[in-house]
């Protein structure tokens, strides 16, 4: 009978060990692949806000819950109150350019043709995949930052396409190669 081996450490070369809980967490993170999604909403001002995210995820489904993250230095965060209205876009190859156009200037994300005025006047970007309509039921800051909960009451199914990735700083399709 063979006997177990030990497991043996990785080799130097193959093991880099970061050189802060920082560098750790950056260098993780971009190597975590993540969907892409669009949060628009109206300011308190009745101007359209949005921004791309990578962190929705779905909370529950009765009733249907889902979370986003963000950070409270965003030109969007006055908009993101208990009561206001939100729409959560998904995203797919073919609207990879709104996912671009929402992580650039907030000057420029609401200029042109890709969205109009849906239910209750929140901004509905077009050619997306899916788009849910909710309100923000919780924020809960944490930091400098915050999770954003949304109770989902509404939305609408667009095209099929193929999902949309961030990983290592760029939007991709999977097996999309650099």
């Amino acid at each position: 009978m063979n006997e177990p081996t030990a497991p043996q450490p990785p080799s130097a070369e193959h093991h880099r060990i970061p050189v802060d809980g920082l560098d750790a967490f950056k260098r993780a993170f971009r190597r975590h692949a993540a969907g892409v999604a669009v949060v628009t909403a109206l300011m308190p001002d009745g101007t359209p806000a949005g921004f791309t995210a990578t962190s929705l995820a779905s909370l529950s489904a009765v009733p249907p819950l889902a979370t986003f993250n963000m950070a409270q230095v965003s030109s969007s965060w006055p908009a993101m109150t208990v009561g206001n209205r939100v729409a959560i876009h998904t995203l797919g190859p073919r609207s990879r350019h709104l996912a671009e156009r929402m992580a650039s200037d907030h000057a420029v994300r609401f200029v042109g043709e890709h969205w109009h005025s849906g239910p209750y006047g929140v901004p509905i970007l077009d050619d997306v995949t899916a788009w849910m309509l909710g309100t923000i039921i919780e924020v809960h800051p944490v930091h400098h930052n915050a999770v954003i909960v949304v109770q989902i009451e509404d939305g609408s199914l667009g095209a099929e396409d193929d999902a949309l990735l961030y990983h290592e700083r760029r939007y991709f399709r999977p097996g999309e190669t650099a």
